[in-house]
């Protein structure tokens, strides 16, 4: 059974993804997570160190759930479109939880630069794992690649979580994996 300070970051996870950042109080995360009172706000004091703990939780979590020698294989562009297919799934399957609250963090700290430091790094060292990647997958000039393979996964993320949980993804993945493929 996890303990108190981690069912305290997955309740305040849950109520960032599920109703916002305004939800998130020291109150409804020590509800949420069935803890006494004060138990959240025993380890996070204010309400900045509870979002700091959520980013920084958010980014552990993400980090352990791409483990390279747990993922496929990529050696070709077919091999690409999987893959990108299978992490849009998760990510808005799965994780959409966890997806949306990263999504309002994002948000509300645009204007924190401290805070949002831990995402915006998780965010760089996964765009660092996607180009290898993508070279592996022998797309040509792999930077500018993964750059827009990683917006065009964040527009599909953002569109199954909040218009369409259903969209097919798999058509606009393949052509735009088709299309950097043959530059």
């Amino acid at each position: 059974m996890a303990g108190t300070r981690e069912r305290a970051l997955e309740a305040a996870v849950a109520l960032l993804g599920t109703d916002g950042v305004r939800a998130l109080s020291h109150a409804r995360v020590d509800d949420r997570a069935g803890l006494p009172p004060g138990s959240t706000s025993n380890w996070f004091r204010t309400r900045r160190a509870l979002l700091a703990g959520v980013v920084d939780w958010i980014a552990e979590s993400e980090r352990a759930d791409v483990d390279p020698t747990g993922m496929p294989h990529v050696a070709s562009p077919s091999d690409l479109v999987e893959a990108l297919c299978a992490m849009v799934e998760i990510e808005t399957g799965r994780f959409a939880v966890r997806t949306r609250a990263r999504y309002a963090l994002f948000l509300e700290l645009s204007g924190d630069p401290e805070l949002a430091e831990p995402l915006r790094h998780q965010r760089q060292e996964f765009e660092w794992w996607t180009e290898t990647v993508v070279a592996a997958a022998g797309i040509p000039d792999p930077v500018p690649a993964t750059r827009a393979l990683m917006a065009l996964a964040e527009g599909l993320l953002l569109h199954r979580l909040t218009v369409d949980a259903a969209l097919n993804m798999r058509p606009a993945i393949e052509r735009a994996v088709r299309a950097l493929a043959a530059t």
